[in-house]
């Protein structure tokens, strides 16, 4: 192996290794506060109860024929619409607590330590998103464990269910790649959070909770072409069998997209921008 060759290992193992120890102190932030995850899943939990038992009958019906899955319309059907949209929303609103996050370690001083040690600059990001990766697929297994015993019934086997695990893994990716850089942008604390709120409000502009077909003209446009619903509509084939049709295709797409420009734009302002 060439000197070269050599250094370039080097330097992976290095980054490897220091992102580990950031994930690692994520995992712990995580163990010794569990209400973030708490946090993340209930509003999502929220909305599920609201939209099944408050709205789901009317919903329901309105679904057509003998119902959503070839169950008779009503509630019952609305449940297996509605959950990948909230499980999709459970996931922005753990991008939101990532944001969050990054903007405190960006204002209380805690990066401009990191910037003095010799760690890879990248690790300290990656370590945030790793173990946001953890945290929201853990808040989407307990929202998906309220939606068990609320009726939700996925039709899903092995496959389709590592498969679906695999579409939100790219998600999650994607739009927490997009939330550090947000949050590196952002003045203050709380102009992170905010900014992450349209991400909580698109599953309910897509097909999340009502079909697209039923919407006006301009908002039925915006959402056939928002990221959100091929995501949805991606999850919800593979959970209950719907035709998925080229959702998955637009789907890998967005969230390479999404991911590729949200971990340049952040890269580039954790290497230039002064810590505020």
């Amino acid at each position: 192996m060439s000197a070269a060759s050599s250094a370039v290992s080097s330097v992976v193992s290095h980054a490897f290794a220091d992102s580990a120890t950031m994930l690692r102190r994520q995992l712990r932030h995580m163990l010794r506060y569990p209400t973030l995850i708490l946090t993340a899943a209930g509003v999502p939990v929220v909305f599920l109860l609201l939209f099944v038992y408050v709205l789901g009958g009317i919903l329901g019906a309105g679904l057509g024929g003998t119902g959503f899955g070839g169950s008779p319309g009503g509630r019952d059907a609305y449940v297996n619409y509605v959950v990948p949209g909230v499980i999709l929303m459970t996931v922005a609103t753990s991008a939101q607590g990532t944001a969050i996050s990054v903007a405190i370690d960006m204002t209380e001083g805690i990066v401009a330590r990191f910037r003095t040690m010799a760690i890879a600059r990248v690790s300290v990001l990656t370590g945030h998103v790793l173990g946001s990766l953890v945290q929201t697929l853990l808040s989407i297994a307990a929202v998906i464990g309220v939606a068990l015993p609320v009726g939700f019934e996925p039709t899903a086997d092995i496959g389709e269910w590592l498969g679906a695990i695999g579409v939100l893994v790219m998600v999650v990716l994607a739009l927490t790649w997009l939330s550090v850089a947000l949050a590196m942008v952002a003045k203050s604390v709380a102009t992170a959070s905010n900014m992450l709120t349209p991400l909580m409000v698109l599953p309910m502009m897509g097909s999340g909770f009502v079909p697209t077909d039923s919407m006006p003209g301009g908002l039925k446009w915006f959402a056939a072409y928002q990221p959100f619903t091929p995501f949805i509509e991606t999850l919800r084939g593979l959970l209950l069998g719907t035709p998925i049709g080229n959702s998955a295709i637009l789907a890998t797409g967005w969230c390479a997209l999404i991911a590729l420009g949200g971990y340049l734009w952040a890269r580039r302002l954790y290497n230039r921008e002064p810590v505020r």
